[in-house]
């Protein structure tokens, strides 16, 4: 335990350190400002600088955080308010390494201001006026971020965003997204640092569009294993003998791409089948007379990285379909067409789900 909690100590003084160097060096550049001293760890205090602009005193509080998430920003805030009865005349920032946008809200609500060490800053005290906003997260890849976005850790957040509305018990979560309490518990502690879901009797996605937007960003229908055919045959008929095929032999498969967006959106063009199709002893290319291919393929099947991506699973004139999120997800990354598949799926039923559900 005890050294558990020196490895702590030492994670937050590194990065009390390297806020203090990032601080220094932005006041460092406003010509009429002099910084007098910056002390560590003081009263409590992150750390506490003295500085002085023309003839005018002026003291910058400090909480430093090793994650800028809302839920790390709202009690960074709480806890630089208390010091205001010691310091009334202070000005207050909250730095950590990265602060997301809804983050950087938190703290201008209470007039405090922030600084990243990506630059990202919102500073306004005397004279001074500092603000720059838009600065890539430079550590995106993060432990954190890999963990919300596994293979398992997505079986919940399919679960959570394919029944808006419904509050959850960790057991009840665990049974239907098939993975285990500790499962659960990792993705709830990271979902509440973002403040995407709320606890009551149970917990409850709130922010279902902030959750699918940061997914859809790291996300590849390419993590799948893909293999690209061709057949004489036309898209229907593909899809059609696809589903004929799979259901005879008892082999689990749902169309997904743009063969899925189009049972959703029928204003959605597309010239390539591609489907799901789970591992199995069957070779259903060479039950279908597919011809793999390099260039010009017109089915595309995809080997699932994880049985997830058959959850909300439904049939639409007889085939098998993913659910409109999986849907979302797999023609996102299509540039153009892609996007406005995407696109006319979110806004046509995916949204109206959510908000019926509220």
């Amino acid at each position: 335990m005890l050294k558990m909690a020196n490895i702590m100590k030492k994670k937050q003084s590194d990065i009390e350190a390297t806020a203090q160097d990032t601080l220094r060096g932005v006041l460092e550049k406003v010509p009429f400002l002099k910084v007098k001293s910056i002390e560590r760890e003081r009263d409590g205090i992150d750390i506490l600088v003295n500085l002085a602009i023309g003839d005018k005193k002026q003291i910058l509080l400090v909480e430093a955080k090793s994650n800028g998430q809302p839920r790390m920003a709202r009690d960074a805030v709480n806890q630089l308010i208390r010091y205001r009865s010691a310091y009334p005349d202070a000005y207050l920032i909250f730095m950590a390494p990265y602060i997301s946008p809804q983050a950087a809200e938190i703290c201008m609500k209470d007039n405090v201001g922030y600084l990243d060490f990506a630059g990202n800053c919102h500073l306004s005290f005397g004279q001074v006026y500092i603000e720059q906003t838009g600065k890539p997260n430079p550590f995106r890849k993060r432990r954190d971020l890999v963990s919300i976005f596994s293979p398992k850790s997505s079986r919940v957040l399919r679960v959570l965003l394919n029944n808006p509305g419904r509050v959850w018990k960790t057991q009840d979560l665990a049974d239907e997204a098939r993975v285990s309490l500790g499962q659960v518990a990792n993705v709830k502690k990271l979902l509440l640092d973002r403040e995407w879901i709320t606890k009551q009797d149970g917990f409850l996605l709130t922010t279902p569009w902030m959750l699918l937007e940061e997914w859809a960003n790291v996300y590849t229908y390419r993590k799948n294993e893909v293999r690209n055919f061709y057949s004489l045959k036309s898209i229907p008929e593909i899809e059609s003998d696809l589903a004929k095929v799979c259901t005879a032999k008892g082999i689990e498969y749902a169309l997904t791409g743009f063969s899925g967006a189009a049972r959703f959106a029928p204003a959605v063009r597309y010239t390539r089948a591609m489907a799901y199709v789970y591992n199995t002893r069957e070779d259903v290319a060479s039950l279908l007379n597919l011809k793999e291919v390099e260039s010009g393929a017109n089915i595309t099947l995809l080997g699932p990285y994880d049985k997830g991506v058959f959850y909300g699973t439904q049939m639409i004139d007889d085939v098998r379909i993913v659910s409109p999120l999986q849907i979302y997800l797999d023609v996102k990354g299509y540039k153009g067409r892609g996007e406005e598949a995407a696109e006319a799926i979110l806004r046509d039923v995916i949204k109206p789900k959510w908000s019926k559900e509220k």
